[in-house]
């Protein structure tokens, strides 16, 4: 982890040990559960690890018979007064909706609330989107099961992009921020924490390692950008957009699935985050150190606001440039990644994708330059 331009003792150098133990969890694509280096596929009828089809590979009129993820499911009757079980299903790749005709209330019992299931089933098209008609159904113990296959994972390599981070950092100058940063990466559980989190359960950076990469490539954009506005102060900024989203460690849970955590459904992020660096601040000035409070009254604010918008969860909107600055870099990077990952899971014929609730809007598919029949 150590810059070719770094000098001995420089105070974002992580200990020796903790390196070790970021390379380590990298090994194991950041889940935390250390039997799937020794996975077992016994059960009967559950289909081997190498001839799993991934959902975002599955086509219309496809038979199978394989494991996934179940959340949400519901039973629930049809016109005519029949039982029928509706549930999400997903892996690693994408989600789809799965239907079963003719269910009873004692099957739908015996489904976990959020589990794994091996289902046996067909493919098909409705209203323009893929979903899985359920033949049989039944629950998985998850040792049975490769978690790897089921959250996604981001395609980068979280050690290295936990290292760019933090050559990222070193580039802010304040030596009472400097000390703040330093405080918190030295916070082992809330790091391992940081480096596996999503970004979010289902929109931008929705993956382990999500919040990592986010953080990182908004940290690389501002690198970029606060030369053009020299009047910025690039010390605040990177510091707001490091801690921006760090109560997203604890707002959201992603051990078997991504859901929020009660805490993360009683405050929120925006709220933990400003809790967290309150807390770190006042670990800090009990040692001695004297932390400025315009300084922390400026940086708090950032993480309030970032946001933009009370419609959209800050308690209040930007007032300083610098706050304006995070929400719009922040904004950029989710939006952007959004789209293409919306895109890249659509599985329509269609040039078009579903509405999309976050942007208000469907996406346009076709990419300039792309190949098309037109």
């Amino acid at each position: 982890m150590t810059h070719p331009d770094h000098k001995p003792g420089h105070p974002l150098e992580p200990p020796a040990q903790f390196s070790t133990m970021l390379c380590y969890k990298s090994k194991i694509r950041g889940c935390p559960f250390t039997f799937l280096t020794t996975t077992r596929w016994s059960l009967r009828g559950l289909m081997s690890h190498s001839v799993r089809q991934p959902i975002a590979k599955l086509e219309s009129a496809m038979r199978l018979e394989q494991t996934f993820l179940i959340s949400q499911p519901q039973l629930r009757t049809t016109s005519r007064g029949d039982y029928y079980i509706a549930a999400f299903l997903s892996d690693a790749t994408g989600k789809l909706n799965g239907r079963m005709w003719q269910a009873s209330p004692e099957l739908f019992a015996s489904l976990p609330e959020e589990g794994f299931v091996v289902v046996k089933g067909r493919t098909e098209m409705y209203q323009e989107n893929l979903q899985l008609v359920i033949e049989s159904i039944r629950p998985v113990d998850p040792s049975e099961v490769e978690f790897a296959d089921f959250l996604p994972t981001t395609r980068n390599d979280i050690s290295k992009m936990f290292s760019e981070m933090v050559e990222c950092l070193r580039k802010v100058e304040n030596p009472h921020l400097l000390l703040l940063i330093k405080h918190f990466l030295e916070d082992r559980e809330l790091m391992d924490q940081f480096r596996r989190a999503p970004a979010a359960i289902g929109l931008h950076h929705a993956y382990i390692g999500g919040l990592l990469e986010h953080t990182l490539s908004l940290l690389q954009l501002a690198l970029r950008i606060l030369p053009h506005y020299p009047d910025l102060d690039k010390d605040l900024v990177l510091t707001g957009l490091f801690l921006h989203d760090i109560g997203k460690t604890s707002e959201l849970e992603y051990n078997v699935s991504f859901k929020y955590s009660d805490e993360g459904q009683l405050t929120g992020h925006i709220v933990m985050g400003i809790v967290l660096t309150e807390q770190k601040i006042a670990v800090l000035e009990a040692a001695g150190h004297q932390f400025p409070k315009l300084l922390k009254d400026s940086l708090l604010h950032i993480i309030a606001s970032h946001h933009g918008q009370l419609e959209f969860g800050s308690p209040i909107t930007p007032r300083t440039p610098e706050a304006f600055a995070v929400h719009h870099i922040d904004n950029l990077d989710s939006k952007v990644n959004l789209t293409l990952s919306m895109i890249a899971a659509d599985v329509g014929k269609s040039d078009w994708t579903n509405y999309i609730r976050a942007i208000e809007a469907p996406l346009f598919k076709v990419r300039p330059g792309q190949k098309t029949d037109r």
